[in-house]
């Protein structure tokens, strides 16, 4: 356990040295990570959310994807499609680019839902069925989408059926002054990301580690009260006025995964109330919504979240 937590911790300083000023981001993409859980990266355009993806794909030397998501990409440009062989006179295979470890679909709500939707049977059970027939997924198969904010032109918000298949939305702000001063250094010696060649990273871990990880973070102990804590808290939300839309039992589920991944970073293997509270607002900012009343009185998601945290005694 100690060796693996070590490869982890070692994953994200490399991390933050490519990806200056985003600490928080990385511990929560490592969570994810841990988890199987696909995470949404949201923010403005020129935060580095592409080249997070690129870089923790070859620490852990992965397989990895890109797809630029645009209007007129269609559901077979993502999933692959049969194609005739004449030669053979027999139908093959052409897989798409859906086939691979961690699949980074760039800018996901800028294709419409009909493409969006595409993913939604590899996301929940790492499979894609064409013409009937069932071809399985990577075992780390992962999925991390990037996406500009709603108020973005030319953007389509995503179906809630597929928001909650995803682990986490995080959001990736701007640097804050000293992280940002550090990046104008690098640019001034010479770094551009446009033109970084990812073999100069040193791999630090491998995909059967990061598997075995997974299985390791499935033991962590997890004691009675702190499942009911939890449930509690989905109750409260659930029922809260300020939401028409609560977490679904797949969130809690997902919830109490991110816990254990989250204890395991902090080299415990027991969760605490206060990983319940670290992890909920990645976890539910965008699979809750917010009735119209609260929209009007200007309330934000991740305000209601830490609201009714609050309320919620967490056991001793």
């Amino acid at each position: 356990m100690t060796e693996l937590n070590e490869d982890f911790s070692r994953i994200g300083q490399a991390l933050s040295q490519v990806v200056v000023g985003q600490s928080t981001l990385i511990q929560q993409l490592l969570v994810a990570l841990l988890c199987g859980g696909h995470t949404i990266l949201e923010g403005p355009p020129g935060t580095g959310k592409t080249l997070i993806a690129k870089v923790l794909s070859q620490l852990i030397q992965s397989d990895f994807r890109r797809i630029q998501l645009t209007p007129d990409i269609l559901p077979a440009d993502i999933l692959g499609t049969n194609i005739f062989d004449l030669n053979n006179r027999s139908f093959n295979l052409k897989k798409g680019p859906v086939f691979t470890q961690i699949l980074l679909a760039d800018e996901i709500n800028r294709t419409p839902p009909k493409t969006q939707s595409a993913l939604l049977e590899a996301m929940e059970e790492q499979q894609v069925t064409l013409d009937g027939k069932r071809w399985p997924l990577p075992d780390l198969f992962w999925v991390i989408a990037t996406q500009n904010s709603l108020e973005f032109e030319g953007t389509y918000p995503l179906p809630e059926a597929q928001l909650d298949r995803f682990l986490f939305k995080l959001i990736v702000d701007y640097p804050n002054p000293t992280a940002e001063k550090q990046m104008l250094l690098n640019a001034q010696a010479g770094f551009e990301a446009k033109q970084f060649d990812l073999d100069q990273i040193e791999p630090i871990a491998t995909v059967e580690q990061i598997l075995q990880a997974r299985q390791v973070v499935k033991s962590i102990n997890v004691q009675e009260k702190l499942l009911d804590y939890l449930l509690n808290i989905v109750q409260t939300f659930r029922q809260h006025a300020d939401l028409t839309l609560g977490p679904s039992p797949r969130s809690a589920v997902s919830w109490l995964r991110a816990c254990k991944a989250h204890a395991w970073l902090a080299n415990r293997d027991y969760v605490t109330p206060d990983d319940v509270k670290a992890v909920a607002r990645p976890l539910l900012r965008h699979r809750l919504i917010l009735s119209p009343e609260a929209q009007l009185d200007g309330l934000k998601i991740d305000q209601v979240i830490s609201s009714l945290l609050e309320q919620v005694p967490a056991p001793r």
